[in-house]
């Protein structure tokens, strides 16, 4: 299923700036970056269990904010794009 991970960190001192730093980093690994808080993860639900509990652990819920959409398996008609920095297929192979 495709989630949608978004994040809004409180940068506001050091320890902000960290977090910010470590969820951005989880992120990476599991999806790709849309925008700048935005992540693309192409995961199934055990997969989204576990980021969702990594990335909580690493938030300061008192100032800091994470929103998981679950977008499921049909999205791709759920999905437009407008502007530069086109979209890809997750589910497609990848050649770097």
């Amino acid at each position: 299923m495709l989630v949608l991970i978004t994040y809004d960190v409180d940068t506001t001192s050091a320890d902000g700036c960290r977090r910010l730093r470590k969820v951005a980093r989880q992120c990476v690994n599991y999806g790709q970056r849309v925008q700048n808080s935005v992540f693309e993860c192409h995961m199934d639900a055990a997969k989204c269990r576990e980021v969702k509990a990594i990335l909580e652990s690493l938030i300061d819920k008192s100032k800091d904010s994470l929103r998981l959409y679950y977008l499921g398996n049909h999205y791709k008609n759920k999905v437009e794009h407008i502007g530069v920095k086109s979209g890809f297929d997750v589910t497609e192979t990848l050649i770097f």
